[in-house]
């Protein structure tokens, strides 16, 4: 496994988010100065202004309009940017939601989560927004990801738990074996989710029907926060706590691999139009790994 880095901002930047987008480039967010980026594959950079520097952009993921949307934490609203770099935004509609985690939903639109307010929202390409009541509170919603079977899923933090909810807004809760795991990033790999456990020092599997497996890292302090399937069976994830990325199989089998630079603070990972997988580091850089 090759891994490289490149420097994208200073420290106080931030990159948190990544994403590849449907221009052959990867998108960021600069969490803490209030930005996105666009980044070729040659490292060409352009970086675009929110309307508030301290909106604090979090996940940002493609869209079926061409464009990419985000989610702006601190001051609740869904960003949109296209490949040129216009940007708007929509304000959600219950006060103080924080939405975090942002993906396409098989129904053409975009759906989130709402940390602060038990909610999953929904948002279609003009900005409309319907908003769906999770049946627990203090649950805290992270990440979510489009499901193999239609449905979107995501990561309960705080209620232990991983949702799913249809596109007609139907919810259900499937609570997780390990107490006080806290799941935060999922993904799909096109045969069930994945999910890591940033508490437990876990990677967790749920099939469509709910059944849940999960697999400990060699290092349960790693602290693994996004994740990525490649293919079936082949998910990627970043461990903020050990400075790593880690490689899980069908099978639970785990492979870690440190970064270059130390205390890099991995966060968000995708993979790239290039086949490799990048990660976001919120010290102020990207790292690429070449399988």
């Amino acid at each position: 496994m090759a891994v490289s880095e490149m420097s994208v901002a200073d420290k106080d930047a931030g990159p948190y988010g990544i994403a590849a987008g449907p221009d052959s480039a990867l998108w960021l967010t600069l969490a803490r100065s209030g930005r996105v980026a666009r980044l070729t594959l040659d490292g060409e950079l352009d970086e675009y202004s929110l309307e508030a520097p301290e909106c604090r952009p979090a996940v940002i993921a493609p869209g079926p309009d061409g464009a990419m949307w985000f989610t702006r934490s601190q001051d609740h609203r869904i960003g949109r940017v296209t490949a040129d770099g216009e940007t708007e935004s929509f304000a959600v509609p219950t006060s103080g939601s924080g939405p975090f985690g942002i993906t396409a939903g098989s129904d053409g639109a975009m759906w989130f989560t709402e940390m602060n307010t038990d909610r999953i929202g929904r948002i279609t390409s003009t900005g409309e927004i319907t908003e769906f009541v999770l049946p627990r509170t203090g649950a805290c919603p992270s990440a979510i990801t489009g499901g193999p079977d239609g449905a979107l899923w995501f990561t309960l933090n705080q209620a232990n738990a991983i949702g799913r909810v249809t596109v007609s807004g139907d919810i259900a809760i499937h609570r997780l074996p390990t107490p006080n795991a806290a799941p935060v990033g999922i993904t799909s790999d096109g045969a069930a989710l994945w999910f890591v456990e940033i508490a437990a020092g876990q990677i967790g599997r749920i099939t469509v029907d709910g059944a849940i497996e999960e697999f400990p890292l060699p290092d349960r302090t790693a602290k693994p926060h996004a994740i990525v399937a490649a293919s079936t069976g082949d998910c990627w994830f970043t461990e903020w706590g050990a400075n790593s990325i880690g490689h899980i199989t069908g099978s639970g089998e785990i492979t870690e691999y440190g970064l270059p630079s130390p205390s890099s603070e991995p966060h968000g990972i995708t993979l790239g139009p290039d086949g490799a997988l990048w990660a976001a580091l919120e010290t102020g850089g990207v790292a690429r790994l070449e399988p």
